[in-house]
C-alpha cells in the first residue's frame, strides 16, 4: 500500500508516497522551501503544492515541529504563533480533499525507525531525538509511542546564557549559526544526552534529522552511558513515519 508522507520542518517543506511494506519512497520526494513566515495560509498553500506534484492518495500523514492534540497544534517554536492552537488536521484535509493524519515531526520519525529502522524489535525505552532547526525527541516504551514529549525545550542548568533551552544551546542550527566544529557541536550534544539519559535512563537512543546522514563526523566523540545509533532511515524518516501513522488510522496497516 502507497500512502503520501509530507514533513513540514523550519526550513523546507517535504514529501513523497512511501511503500508501507518497505518503508521505501515509491517516487521522487519533493522539496519547497517553508515559506517565511510560515504562517497557516502561507504554509497550507505550500504542503498543498507539494501533495499536488503526486498522484492523489486515500489518505495522507502530514508531520509538524509542534505539539498536536486531537489534531491541533498547540505550539509554534519555530514556525508562525499563528499556528498556536490551529485546527491543523481539519485545514490540511479541506485542502487536500482527502483524510489527513498531523502529528509532531519526531513522533512521526520515531514511529518509522521502531518500524523499519534502528529501533526495530528494540524492547524497554527507545528515545528517539532530531537535530534540525530545534530538537525533537519521541518516546517509546516497549515500542508504544508516549506522545508529544518536548525534551528539545529541557532546561538545563548552566545555559543562561543559551536562555537555558537545549535547542539553543545543541541544534544544528546553532551548530551552523555559531559555526561550530564538529568536535566542538559533539561536546554540546553529549552535554544535551547525558543530561536526558540522567531523566529517562532509555535503552537506546537514536539520533535523526539531517545531521544523522553525517554521523561519523561527531557521533563517535559523543560518550552517553547507553547506545547511541543514527537513524537508518536518516532525513526521510518523518515522512514515512506520517504515511505510516495516517494508513493506521484509516486500518490500512
Amino acid at each position: 500500500m502507497v500512502v503520501l508522507g509530507i514533513d513540514i520542518g523550519g526550513s523546507g517543506i517535504k514529501g513523497a508516497p512511501v511503500d508501507l511494506a518497505t518503508g521505501v519512497f515509491a517516487a521522487d520526494r519533493v522539496r519547497i522551501e517553508t515559506p517565511q513566515p510560515a504562517d497557516v495560509t502561507s504554509v497550507v498553500a505550500t504542503v498543498k503544492a507539494v501533495a499536488g506534484s503526486f498522484d492523489p492518495a486515500a489518505s495522507v500523514g502530514i508531520t509538524f515541529p509542534a505539539v498536536v492534540q486531537h489534531g491541533v497544534t498547540k505550539t509554534a517554536a519555530n514556525v508562525d504563533k499563528s499556528w498556536v492552537d490551529a485546527p491543523a488536521e481539519q485545514l490540511f484535509t479541506e485542502a487536500l480533499g482527502r483524510p489527513v493524519t498531523v502529528l509532531n515531526d519526531a513522533d512521526a520519525a520515531g514511529v518509522a525507525e521502531l518500524e523499519y529502522g534502528a529501533g526495530k524489535g528494540v524492547g524497554g525505552l527507545v528515545v528517539m531525538v532530531t537535530f534540525g532547526t530545534g530538537i525533537g525527541s519521541a518516546l517509546f516504551v516497549d515500542g508504544r509511542l508516549v506522545p508529544n514529549t518536548e525534551f528539545g525545550h529541557l532546561q538545563m542548568s548552566g545555559l543562561h546564557l543559551h536562555g537555558g533551552d537545549a535547542e539553543d544551546y545543541a541544534s544544528d542550527r546553532i551548530r551552523e549559526s555559531e559555526d561550530l566544529g564538529w568536535p566542538q557541536w559533539a561536546e554540546r550534544v553529549q552535554t544535551y544526552l547525558r543530561h536526558l539519559h540522567a531523566l529517562l535512563w532509555p535503552d537506546l537512543i537514536i539520533i535523526g534529522g539531517g545531521v544523522s546522514r553525517k554521523a561519523e563526523k561527531f557521533l563517535h566523540m559523543v560518550d552517553v552511558p547507553t547506545k547511541v545509533v543514527p537513524a537508518a532511515l536518516q532525513n526521510n524518516a518523518g515522512i514515512v513515519g506520517a504515511a505510516l501513522l495516517a494508513a493506521r488510522r484509516a486500518g490500512a496497516a
